[in-house]
């Protein structure tokens, strides 16, 4: 019986890595106008994605403190399938903007496109882990 007992839970837990999205994960961000990035990390709040922004560096790749870390960054993104992402919100620590959003997911790369009144930004994130 505990053999069964422990097969049972070793599927279910393999299931649910099986369903894990695609997105989730550390992605890290492209360089802001000051050569600042950002770990943002990915996962499911509910039946949506949302992401939170982690740990930031310098362009020299040394960690520096802001009161955006821990943040969330992504909220309401719904997976449209094919790799897409929409219906989300993003928010843009380096203009303190949130943007009506998209993602597009290929490989490893993450494109992160926001858009407000017509005029649409993004940067294509790389995967962390």
């Amino acid at each position: 019986m505990k053999k069964v007992t422990a097969m049972a839970c070793g599927l279910a837990l393999m299931a649910g890595t099986a369903l894990a999205d695609p997105v989730e994960g550390v992605w890290k961000t492209q360089g802001d106008d000051n050569g600042h990035y950002a770990l943002v990390s990915i996962a499911p709040c509910g039946s949506e994605i949302c992401g939170t922004l982690g740990k930031g560096f310098d362009r020299a790749g040394s960690e520096i403190r802001s009161p955006n870390i821990g943040r969330q960054m992504i909220w309401g993104m719904k997976p449209k399938g094919g790799g897409s992402y929409g219906g989300g919100k993003i928010w843009a620590p380096d203009r303190d903007k949130t943007y009506n959003s998209r993602m597009q997911l290929t490989g490893n790369s993450l494109k992160v496109e926001g858009c407000v009144l017509g005029i649409c930004r993004g940067q294509v994130w790389t995967r962390v882990r």
